[in-house]
Parts: C-alpha cells; sequence; structure tokens
C-alpha cells in the first residue's frame, strides 16, 4: 500500500513545514524535513502514472515511506517543550536517519527509472496501433435490472410467498457465497405484489458472527414505526416487544445470511403463529440450516447461470440500455463463458471492463486476466483482478472497508470523515472539499461493483454501505499482506504484529492480541461491538484516528490528551464527561470531534454536554458533533472554526450573529429548539449551509415571522416538532436552491396548506411525517421539479391534489403508517390517469395502517 503510505507522508511533511502555530521548529529542521520527503515526490508520480508495473516495488516504497514518517512524527514529539539535551541528541539521530532513507530512497528510484524506460518504450511501440479507441469511458451511473438470470427464481418464491397455506411457512433460499440469493431475496422484499400483501416487512441480516441479542434488537429497530409503546422505562425485553408487534399483523421476516440453527431457533421462538399467511424467508450458504428450518416442502436452490443468462447480464451491467457494440460480441461472451455462470464474479468483471477502453485489444486483455485465475474453478482470483485493476488512490479507500465488521452497514459519513483523518484523499478536483472528493472515490468504488449500497438518501446520495461476504474475505486478505490493517475478527493468521499501522477490534477474544501489538506504530484504532480500548493507550503516542463511538468507554485517560497527532476522536462515554478539565487545546490536529455521553442510571437518558472554551482555538476542526452548547467565544476572533463543516446537536441559543460569522463555512447544521424562546433570524450569514435540521423534544411554537431566516444556499431542510404556521411555508417555498423537504412530527400547525406560484422552484423531495393536514390545495406548476412525495402518518389528509399527477418529474408516491382510505384511492387515481396518458414512470406505493 505504497500510494497511501506517500500521501500520508506527505501530509505529515507539509502540515510541519507550513503550520507554524502547531510545530515549533526551525527553518533548518524544516528544510531537513522536506528533503526526507523530496525523493518520494518522484515515486509518488511512478505509482500514478505506471500503476501496474508499480507493483513490484510497493512493499519497498510503503516501508521506506513508514519509516520517514515515523521518524519525522517521533522527532517533533522530542522536540516539542523538552530538556535541551534530549533536543540535542534527537537532532543528531535526524541528521543520521535522514541519510539513511535518502540513500534508500536514491536505490529503488534507480530501480524504477529502469522499469519506467522500458514501459515508455513499450507504449511508444504500441501507440499507432491503439490511438483510436485508447480513451477510457466513464462508468455509467444508470439503474440496472439486477435480476437478469433470475427471473424464474423470483416467480418460484413469488408462488411460495403469496401461497394460500394460512399457516406460517419458512422460505429458505440456499448457494454459495456470491451466487445471488440476498439479491433475489431483495427483489421479492421489495416487489408492489409483496408490499401489498404484508402488513409489516421485516429484514435483518444474522451473518456468521452472530449474536442473538444484536439480531432481536435489530429486528425491533426495524419495526420501530410499529412500536406503540417505546417507553425506556418498559422492562419488556427485544423478544416480546417483537412478539408485540407482529401479533395479529401478516407479516414477512427475511433473515439474510444465516448460519446455525440456533439463529434460527432464537427468532423462531417469538415469532407468532396466527394463521394469517405470515411468511419467513431466510437466505444461506447452509444446506443443514436450510433443511433444520423447513423440513416440510425443501429449499429453494440457486442455480449457476447458464451461458446466455451470464452474457445478458454481463452487457446489461457494462453497457446498460445501450447495445454491446457487435466486434466486442465475441470476446464478450468469451468472458462471460469464463466467470462460470456466478454473479457475484460477472458482476465484478464487468466493473473492470467498465474502466477500460472499449476496443478488442482492452477486452481481450481482460478476457485472458480472467482466463488465467479461473483455471480449477479459483473465484477468488477472478475478484483479485478488480483490486489489481484499482487505481493507486482507490487501494487504501477499498481496504478501509476491512475495518468493519461482517455483514455491517457503514455510514458513509462516518467513513468519509475517517478517510479525511487517515490523509487517503488526492484533491482530483480543487473546486471540491476533501468530503466531496470521498464521495466521488466511494461511488467509483460502487460503479467497480467493489463496495454495495446498502441505503441511499432522498437526494440520491449514498447513505450507507458494505461489503459482499467474498469481497470482504478478499479485502482482510489484501489488507493483510500489505499491512495496511489488523483485523482481530478475521480469522485470518496474522504473523509479524511489529510495525501495523491500523488496528480494528471487534470481539472480546480480539483484545488479548491487540495488547501485544507493538504501538509506537499504530496510527488508527477502531473499536466494536462492546470492546473499548480507550483507556489502554500507553505507547500509542503517534495516533490518528481513536474510534470508539459504538461502544461505551468508562474512564477518559489523561494519556489522551496527549495524543499530539490525533485528528479523528469518537468517544462513547457511560456517565457525565468531564469536559471543565479537559485539556483539549493540547490536541492541535484535531479534525473530527464525536462525543456522546449516557447515564446508566436513569435509563441512558442523554446528558447535555459543555465544551471547554478551547474549543474555539482550534482552527483544524471539520466535524463537530455532540449534544450541547458550545461556549461564550470571550476573547476569540471572527473565523476561529473557518473549516467546521458539520455542526450538531446545538442549542438554539448559540444561533447569534456574533457565533455564526466564527464559523462562516459550515455546511451542515443541527438545532435542538426545546428550551427557552427561539430566534432563528441569524441563520442568514451561514452563506455556505446546505442542510439544516431543526428540532425539539417538545413541540414549539414560532410566533412571527421575524422569529426565523433561512440562508438561501439551503439544499436539505428538516423540521421536527418545530411548528411553523402553514401559511409561512411560503418562506420555505422562497428558497431557491432547496432540493429536500422534511416535516416531521407536526412540524407545521393548522388544518390547510396553500401553496401558490413561484415557489419550490428546484424541490425534488417532499416527505410529510405525523401530521394534521386536512386540506391539501396546490397546482403542479408550484413544483415544477418533484419527484417523490412521501406521506406518513397523515391520518387527517383526505386527498392527494390530483393537480400533483400532472407534475413531469415526478416518479413516486408513497402512502404509510395511519392513513384515510379516501387519501389511498386518491393516490390510485392520479396512478391510473398517468398511466391512460402513457406515463408507466409513476409509481404508488402504499404501506399503511387503515384510518377510517
Amino acid at each position: 500500500m505504497a500510494y497511501a503510505a506517500l500521501l500520508s507522508l506527505g501530509q505529515t511533511t507539509e502540515n510541519i513545514i507550513l503550520d507554524q502555530d502547531r510545530y515549533f521548529i526551525s527553518r533548518n529542521i524544516k528544510q531537513q524535513i522536506r528533503s526526507i520527503y523530496q525523493p518520494f515526490i518522484f515515486l509518488k508520480e511512478f505509482l500514478e502514472d505506471f500503476p501496474e508495473k508499480a507493483n513490484i516495488l510497493d512493499g519497498q516504497i510503503r516501508d521506506l515511506a513508514y519509516e520517514a514518517e515515523h521518524i519525522i512524527e517521533s522527532f517533533i514529539l522530542v522536540e516539542a517543550p523538552s530538556h535541551w539535551w534530549n533536543v540535542l541528541a534527537a537532532k543528531s539521530k535526524l541528521k543520521w536517519q535522514i541519510r539513511k532513507i535518502r540513500k534508500e530512497a536514491k536505490s529503488i528510484t534507480r530501480e524504477v527509472m529502469i522499469i519506467k524506460n522500458n514501459s515508455t518504450d513499450a507504449m511508444q511501440l504500441g501507440a499507432s496501433s491503439s490511438a483510436a479507441g485508447s480513451l477510457a469511458k466513464p462508468a455509467p451511473i444508470i439503474k440496472i435490472d439486477y435480476m437478469v438470470g433470475l427471473h424464474e427464481d423470483l416467480l418460484a418464491i413469488k408462488s411460495r410467498l403469496c401461497g394460500e397455506s394460512p399457516n406460517l411457512q419458512v422460505i429458505p433460499i440456499v448457494g454459495m457465497g456470491g451466487i445471488g440469493k440476498t439479491t433475489l431475496a431483495k427483489c421479492v422484499y421489495d416487489d408492489p405484489l409483496t408490499v401489498q400483501r404484508f402488513d409489516i416487512r421485516v429484514w435483518v441480516t444474522v451473518s456468521q458472527d452472530y449474536n442473538a441479542d444484536v439480531v432481536l434488537s435489530a429486528l425491533l429497530s426495524s419495526m420501530e414505526e410499529f412500536d406503540k409503546d417505546r417507553s425506556e422505562e418498559s422492562n419488556e425485553s427485544s423478544g416480546e416487544k417483537v412478539f408485540k408487534i407482529l401479533k395479529g399483523r401478516r407479516y414477512l421476516l427475511v433473515m439474510d445470511d444465516i448460519w446455525s440453527t440456533d439463529a434460527w431457533d432464537d427468532v423462531r421462538i417469538i415469532l407468532p403463529k396466527d394463521g394469517n399467511g405470515s411468511r419467513v424467508m431466510l437466505t444461506t450458504r447452509e444446506t443443514d440450516v436450510a433443511a433444520y428450518a423447513d423440513h416440510l416442502s425443501g429449499p429453494h436452490n440457486m442455480r449457476f447461470m447458464d451461458e446466455a443468462q451470464s452474457w445478458n447480464l454481463l452487457q446489461r451491467k457494462v453497457f446498460a440500455h445501450r447495445d454491446c457494440p457487435p466486434e466486442l460480441e465475441d470476446v464478450g461472451k468469451e468472458i462471460a463463458r469464463i466467470c462460470k455462470g456466478l454473479p457475484l464474479t460477472i458482476v465484478v468483471v464487468a466493473g473492470l471492463l467498465s474502466t477500460v477502453s472499449n476496443n478488442v485489444a482492452s477486452w481481450r486483455k481482460i478476457a485472458q486476466n480472467v482466463n488465467s485465475v479461473t483455471k480449477g474453478g479459483q473465484f477468488e482470483n477472478i475478484l483479485s483482478l478488480s483490486y489489481t485493476h484499482l487505481p493507486h488512490y482507490l487501494r487504501p479507500c477499498f481496504l478501509y472497508m476491512g475495518m468493519f465488521p461482517e455483514d455491517c452497514e457503514v455510514r458513509v459519513s462516518k467513513l468519509i470523515k475517517l478517510w479525511v483523518a487517515e490523509g487517503f484523499l488526492r484533491r482530483l478536483n480543487r473546486s471540491k472539499t476533501l468530503e466531496e472528493e470521498a464521495e466521488v472515490f466511494l461511488e467509483d468504488l460502487v460503479k467497480r461493483n467493489l463496495v454495495l449500497v446498502t441505503k441511499r438518501k432522498c437526494d440520491g446520495r449514498i447513505k450507507s454501505c458494505s461489503l459482499h461476504d467474498l469481497m470482504r474475505d478478499l479485502c482482510i486478505r489484501k489488507a493483510h499482506e500489505e499491512k495496511f490493517l489488523v483485523n482481530f475478527s478475521s480469522g485470518l493468521s496474522v504473523k509479524g504484529r511489529k510495525n501495523q499501522r491500523r488496528v480494528s477490534v471487534i470481539t472480546r477474544s480480539g483484545l488479548p492480541y491487540f495488547q501485544k501489538i507493538y504501538g509506537l506504530t499504530i496510527h488508527t484504532i477502531l473499536c466494536f461491538r462492546g470492546i473499548s480500548v480507550a483507556n489502554k493507550l500507553e505507547g500509542f503516542r503517534l495516533l490518528r484516528v481513536l474510534d470508539a463511538g459504538d461502544v461505551y468507554v468508562q474512564s477518559l485517560p489523561d494519556q489522551l490528551f496527549d495524543l499530539f497527532y490525533l485528528a479523528y476522536l469518537a468517544v462513547y462515554y457511560r456517565g457525565r464527561i468531564p469536559t471543565a478539565i479537559w485539556p483539549i487545546s493540547k490536541l492541535r490536529n484535531l479534525e473530527t470531534l464525536s462525543l456522546h455521553a449516557k447515564n446508566n442510571w436513569r435509563k441512558f437518558r442523554l446528558y447535555l454536554i459543555r465544551l471547554p472554551q478551547e474549543i474555539w482555538r482550534m482552527p483544524r476542526l471539520r466535524h463537530l458533533v455532540f449534544y450541547g452548547r458550545l461556549p461564550n467565544p470571550v476573547g476569540i476572533t471572527a473565523s476561529s472554526l473557518e473549516n467546521l463543516q458539520t455542526l450538531s446537536i446545538v442549542s438554539h441559543t448559540m444561533c447569534r450573529k456574533r457565533i455564526l460569522r466564527m464559523i462562516p463555512n459550515l455546511k451542515k447544521l443541527e438545532i435542538d429548539c426545546s428550551d427557552g424562546e427561539i430566534f432563528l433570524n441569524s441563520l442568514v450569514h451561514l452563506r455556505q449551509l446546505e442542510d439544516l435540521k431543526l428540532r425539539s423534544s417538545v413541540r414549539i411554537v414560532f410566533h412571527q415571522k421575524d422569529d426565523f431566516t433561512f440562508p438561501k444556499s439551503l439544499r436539505k431542510l428538516t423540521l421536527s416538532r418545530v411548528t411553523l404556521p402553514w401559511e409561512d411555508m411560503t418562506i420555505v417555498g422562497s428558497l431557491p436552491n432547496l432540493r429536500v423537504l422534511k416535516l416531521t412530527h407536526w412540524a407545521c400547525r393548522g388544518s390547510t396548506w396553500e401553496t401558490s406560484d413561484g415557489e419550490f422552484p428546484k424541490l425534488e423531495i417532499l416527505v410529510i411525517e405525523k401530521s394534521f393536514l386536512e386540506d391539501w390545495i396546490t397546482e403542479s406548476s408550484h413544483f415544477p421539479m418533484l419527484k417523490s412525495i412521501v406521506l406518513d402518518g397523515c391520518w387527517k389528509l383526505a386527498e392527494i391534489p390530483e393537480d400533483i399527477g400532472e407534475i413531469p418529474t415526478l416518479e413516486l408516491i408513497e402512502v404509510k403508517g395511519k392513513a384515510r382510505t379516501s387519501l389511498v384511492e386518491s393516490a390510485q387515481r392520479i396512478l391510473e390517469k398517468q398511466q391512460e396518458w402513457g406515463n408507466d414512470a409513476l409509481q404508488v406505493q402504499v404501506r399503511r395502517m387503515a384510518h377510517r
């Protein structure tokens, strides 16, 4: 992983040389540090220009870059206020180490020059023959029919799902990894006929690392909208609550990726048998598990695709709905045949083809590579090809996915913050922030079919992602081979634990191994599932990333604030965080700070966090996530947090003109309006703000229009229990860039909403949830760009205005929760009328609890 090492070295060097406030070192020392990095600039350019040729030197470059960075970071820690004789000894040692690094770098550079010269000659010889089609085409971002080759399976499962038997039936889907079990189950789950038939649908991923409490909690969480009794004082177990919710309803439960009969037994005992045609679908690789769950009808066995289906899937993935050029058909069919009917392999190879030129030579080269690694059915080697063809700047981003637990849905907001803190990102577009560039990188990994999208936001951006099991195995194996990370739950043998950079501790059994890790080179620690090492930080003085945000931390050790290089800190603290004594200003490199505190004695009630005033003296902060108030910025100059992009969840009392001017580049803001009189008319000073959420634990009321104003830059606005009069929504409607509007938990006051011409010029997504709205008066011209309407729990609304159907961009009307029959019928009338006019793009989905 040489490229990631060089990026990190470059970032460390640049920070030390340019930042006078954090690094108090002489000009002479800066020149020496610059001299260390100088030969690596050439090596970095070589990796970018000749990615395939660089593999043979990757390990040498990586180790030398890591060593150089370790030398620099260790020297800076000694140079910080210390005894003069220690500093003198460190300077002498630094000179000797610099000579050694430069000598080794020079040796590698000579080898690089030989490779580079040979490669350049070869390129010149072949230039004339490939000039006509040498430009690689971008991978298309188009929805693909993932059911190619699975139509018979779909019909078979739907037949069992909708059968006449009233008894609870189990439908196991069995097959090897990558054969399409989850894809099939998901398509059945989302099928309109399934949505209409079942009162409630629940999906839970079990995985090999099974935990009964986690699975039952996930089941309960996925049924949140049906949980009427959400009282934290309830003594009922998760299983009892699940049973009560399902009781009397026709339900469909999908248990994806189940590996043991114990997992089925733990869930089976809480499923009601009401004789109403409820169903359970299981996906598993284990035939014994399938037979145990359903010994009557037998499992549905997934088959390999035939050659025709394989070719159909391959060309659909590469060309979407366009035809394959005739000259590529023969070699394309050959590639499809080589994939031996395994859908995952076909999809991954299609991702490779989408990144090369559309000519026979390029495709023939891919065919040769695929053929060379598939002899003997080595499907893993085909997947490895997709990694080999990755640009160097994407490799660390992909390998980082191996830090997370199996079947984990990784929140993209968190993943991107981690990538930024690690220094993985290369600024390809200077007009974009690092976070925006990271989203481009992630979309690229998705287009290459290396990373799966599990959820998208309503605006189409990725909300969460994951890895297929086989792809995760590849990811972790490559990461271990390249000394990129150590994952202690992977089951792989991890030899030579010295000089590791990143550690993921996922299970309790991994903790003893972690404690034997050589800490001086560790830069990243991620903790999951009840394991935290946040109070075991002795010796980890070069730590950059500490994520204990998913587990409880009992205490915050003093050593935490000696982590000079720490850029990312996430803490989930049991009890009150002692912020008054935090020497937080010592963390000069901190970019992301995420704090959550809950009190164990009050049913995990959220604590209000009070940050120390020193938070205003941390100009590198990009993301600040906590629940509380910002301190009064006494004596602080304007724009002291000019790099801050995310701020949540803060009290509305901070929305004063003076404070907002100190965070001028904020993009995402979440405000708690629960206490006191509300005045939000200073928000207009946040001219870069794109995402605003106003929330409250109690219903509050704006009395005058002058109490609030919104910046024109807003693209997404969420109001929750912050009740504006419907007639004042004209202020929201006048926002010129608003794409997404969510009105949840009685966000607007009154019974009638009447819109006007010129409002909501760019609104695409409208969500109204739990509302007392009765009459909606509007015209199609009032929402000219609307794509989706979601009405959830609008139990008083009589109908959707018929004119809504005339909006040319409209794609979806969804009715959920309690709803009148007349509301559902109005949606159906709109659909029928549009279908009569030949508009087949519009969909209507109804998932409601009847209310007359």
